[in-house]
């Protein structure tokens, strides 16, 4: 495989024209993702390649569109739904939570709902308290959909097929901060299991474990941290429902210490349910308690030294990795 340059926004185009091309039954509909391109350009030139009945500019309801998707899902086709960032999805929360997430289960078995829904999310780029959520909990917390959250390039250009080959729902986060990731990719593309966690750095004084945008704040993180002689493990998470036990549990019983990083808030955190889970499952390999660093408790500010503050920074996670090892 040899490697070529390219982004992740150029990797998430990839993935949609290959299965565009490959099954005549996929379809994108979402706001602007026809003429104009789609908000963070994954779609750009599609309209024109693919056709309005392929590329389909819909009004601004996210609870009609969302429920138009669930309905094609239904009458046999794949439809890839874009929500134009997390905070949109709320309006569209009866549809995947009451519908889309519960279809099967109602009917018994009847019926299934091979629907992806993709959505920008996460900070970091002055867009405020409305535009900056990490509300990737909110999803990972309903039975009968699949989370996935892609954060890098070989990610986002291999979890697309498979998360439409699911009968069932699936949602992808897509950090906003990430479409301008650059770097290599293996040509052909490598397959990605959209089941299992990604081992992104070893070592063997503690786990870290996050996923989507934080991740490279931790990989600076983890190469700071390897510079104090701390050999930092950092667990891509990637799939946040259902969550891969088997291979945080591995590492920390190796490491013996684990550091939680999530954009979401501290409150009911995604974070939270990793601590919980580990002490269910991992309570004697620990050798101190799981620790985690979050978003501060706050709508997220717009002046950038404030969002800086409040968000799971390099410095913010090499403290805690420091303290959780003793020297804090």
């Amino acid at each position: 495989m040899a490697p070529r340059a390219t982004t992740y926004r150029e990797a998430l185009r990839e993935a949609h024209r290959e299965a565009l091309a490959r099954d005549a039954r996929v379809f994108v509909m979402g706001e602007d993702v026809g003429r104009y391109g789609g908000a963070y350009a994954v779609t750009k030139g599609f309209y024109d390649e693919f056709g309005p009945e392929r590329i389909r500019d819909t009004p601004l309801s996210e609870l009609a569109f969302v429920g138009a998707g669930i309905g094609a899902a239904l009458g046999g086709m794949r439809p890839i739904v874009e929500v134009m960032t997390v905070n949109f999805s709320l309006l569209a929360l009866d549809q995947i939570v009451n519908t889309a997430a519960a279809l099967r289960h109602m009917s018994g078995g009847q019926f299934s709902v091979p629907l992806v829904i993709r959505m920008a999310t996460g900070a970091g780029r002055q867009l405020a308290a409305q535009h900056s959520h990490s509300l990737e909990v909110w999803y990972a917390h309903v039975p009968g959909i699949k989370v996935l959250a892609p954060a890098t390039l070989e990610d986002a250009r291999g979890m697309l097929w498979p998360a439409l080959l699911d009968p069932d729902p699936v949602v992808i986060f897509e950090h906003a901060q990430l479409y301008n990731l650059e770097g290599e990719i293996a040509e052909p593309p490598p397959a990605v299991d959209i089941e299992r966690a990604a081992v992104r750095r070893a070592g063997a004084d503690l786990t870290i474990a996050t996923y989507g945008g934080s991740l490279p704040r931790v990989a600076a993180a983890a190469a700071q941290l390897a510079g104090d002689g701390i050999a930092a493990e950092v667990i891509d998470l990637r799939v946040l429902r259902p969550l891969d036990w088997p291979t945080v549990v591995a590492s920390v019983a190796k490491t013996h210490r684990l550091l939680v990083v999530d954009e979401g808030w501290r409150t009911c955190s995604l974070a939270a349910e990793l601590m919980a889970g580990m002490a269910e499952r991992a309570f004697y390999d620990l050798d101190a308690p799981p620790a985690r660093v979050c978003s501060e408790e706050v709508p997220m500010p717009y002046a950038k030294h404030m969002e800086e503050a409040a968000l799971p920074m390099p410095k913010k996670i090499v403290a805690a990795a420091r303290r959780l090892c003793g020297q804090g």
